[in-house]
């Protein structure tokens, strides 16, 4: 039998890494516990390797209720310095601050666009958009659409968002399809 080809990007050695982008990257997502998780994660990876993030996973979900927004939206100065102190997330006052004022920014959405998966879809009109790629380096890394959405979180007061990091996210919800051409998981 013969080896499924993967993005360039997957480290192969690394099951966490292998796991993630076969089940996960690009796949379409919709639910909303699931979205603000992954929205978190990826403002926790500005400035680290994604694995790192990854790794801690299951540490930032005991940390944080396993992203129940309501409750995320409404921990206190005490939260955070129990998230701190647990030792299971990167130790990082303000990106730890920043979920909760980010989850504080989703309950608005929720109540302005029924819910967080309406207010991230529509900018895509509900479905992936599937590009081109050869090589994961020659993929982009921010779009005009990732700008807009950086745009209207941070006119909003989201914290650690800007374009890279939109676009990592819309890559990883399944908003954009980023797999290589040869890729087992690209949308066919």
């Amino acid at each position: 039998m013969s080896e499924k080809i993967r993005c360039g990007w997957v480290k192969l050695s690394d099951p966490v890494y292998v796991a993630y982008h076969d089940e996960e990257w690009g796949k379409p997502l919709h639910d909303e516990r699931a979205l603000f998780e992954l929205f978190s994660l990826e403002t926790q990876s500005a400035g680290l390797s994604w694995l790192t993030v990854l790794k801690k996973r299951e540490g930032y979900r005991k940390a944080f209720d396993n992203f129940d927004l309501q409750k995320v939206a409404s921990y206190s100065e005490a939260d955070v310095a129990r998230i701190i102190d647990s030792g299971e997330v990167i130790k990082s006052r303000p990106k730890i601050e920043a979920v909760i004022s980010n989850a504080k920014g989703f309950v608005q959405i929720v109540s302005e666009f029924g819910s967080i998966d309406n207010y991230f879809w529509s900018w895509v009109d509900g479905k992936p958009s599937v590009n081109a790629i050869s090589d994961y380096k020659t993929a982009p890394c921010k779009t005009n659409i990732s700008d807009a959405i950086t745009k209207d979180l941070k006119k909003r007061g989201f914290k650690f968002v800007g374009s890279v990091t939109i676009y990592a996210f819309m890559q990883a919800c399944g908003m954009v399809d980023d797999h290589e051409n040869s890729c087992f998981c690209k949308a066919k």
